[in-house]
């Protein structure tokens, strides 16, 4: 699994840092950092795709 991310298209719900916080943090303005491209645990990969799939602006993306 491979995890990337748009700060271009963020609008900085936060939904990824809460959902996945080994994953994703966010900046002093909210958009999106990513901390981890490819998980390396079960836990980190699932918290990851959830976090994918509850991105309102789909600024995260999970590649399997």
């Amino acid at each position: 699994m491979r995890v990337t991310v748009n700060q271009e298209v963020c609008v900085g719900a936060g939904m990824c840092a809460l959902t996945a916080p080994r994953v994703f943090d966010q900046d002093e303005a909210g958009v999106v950092t990513l901390l981890v491209a490819e998980p390396g645990d079960e836990e980190a990969r699932s918290t990851a795709r959830e976090a994918g799939t509850l991105c309102p602006s789909g600024a995260v993306r999970i590649i399997e």
